[in-house]
């Protein structure tokens, strides 16, 4: 476990998929924190399963988009843009087609 810790091989993250992942999160997240309503579905609910999901993209957003690279493999992948990006464009979907 500890050679896991203790390796210093560190991959430079793509400063295009930064960018893009700083911006595809940070409208989102004003949507969320300024006027939640406008993600409301066509009965005025919320579906709290697709925001939770929505939530992790725009976390997965902001962290590679700041450039912060996890050490540990779950969090490595669950916040790289693989996963960030197809949340956070559900979140649009769900804003600006429902």
């Amino acid at each position: 476990m500890t050679e896991i810790a203790m390796t210093t091989e560190e991959r430079k993250p793509n400063k295009f998929a930064m960018v893009v992942s700083f911006l595809l999160a940070l409208p989102l997240a004003t949507v969320l924190l300024v006027h939640p309503a406008m993600m409301l579905d066509a009965n005025g609910h919320y579906n709290h399963t697709a925001l939770m999901m929505v939530m992790i993209g725009i976390s997965g957003g902001f962290i590679y988009g700041v450039g912060f690279l996890p050490r540990f493999w779950l969090w490595k992948w669950l916040f790289s843009p693989y996963v960030a990006w197809p949340l956070m464009l559900w979140g649009y979907y769900t804003w600006f087609l429902t």
